[in-house]
């Protein structure tokens, strides 16, 4: 009678196969996490961006610009500054906010500013406006920009 031979165990093929499989899955969900953090980072400066946006147009609203040579540019300020504005200095952000705020900027421009008046009339009396929000540090090429456009119909 002969000797069955019964296989026990893996052979090295099988293992570095099974090894570079799990290698490759681990590898997915490793730049998965990461990416997810990322994303996560950046949706949390958008949403700051998002409050600065709102705590500028609390502190400068388009509907109090009468005239636009002299209230509708407003140059860059701080996002602590905008606070200020309007909580006035009694109201002090907490440690928490003014960390939150402190490299972020507000901004309003006026687009068409140097169109000739009969364009301005033409267009209905409209100004293009930009509201422009800036974080991160600019000087190290780290800097990033929220905006959008809205219009402001100079009044008759």
């Amino acid at each position: 009678m002969g000797r069955q031979h019964t296989r026990s165990g893996f052979t090295l093929l099988e293992v570095l196969f099974a090894a570079l499989i799990l290698g490759f899955g681990l590898t997915t969900i490793l730049v998965s996490m990461s990416q997810s953090q990322r994303m996560m980072i950046s949706s949390t400066y958008l949403e700051t961006a998002q409050e600065v946006m709102d705590l500028g147009d609390m502190a400068y609203p388009l509907s109090d610009v009468q005239d636009p040579d002299s209230d509708l540019d407003v140059p860059e300020t701080k996002a602590t500054e905008l606070w200020d504005k309007i909580a006035g200095k009694n109201a002090r952000l907490t440690r928490e906010q003014e960390e939150k705020f402190h490299s972020y900027t507000w901004k309003r421009e006026a687009l068409n500013r140097n169109d000739s008046e009969e364009d301005i009339k033409r267009l209905g009396n409209l100004y293009t406006v930009r509201i422009t929000v800036r974080w991160g540090d600019r000087r190290r090429g780290n800097g990033e920009e929220e905006s959008y456009v809205t219009f402001w119909r100079k009044p008759e």
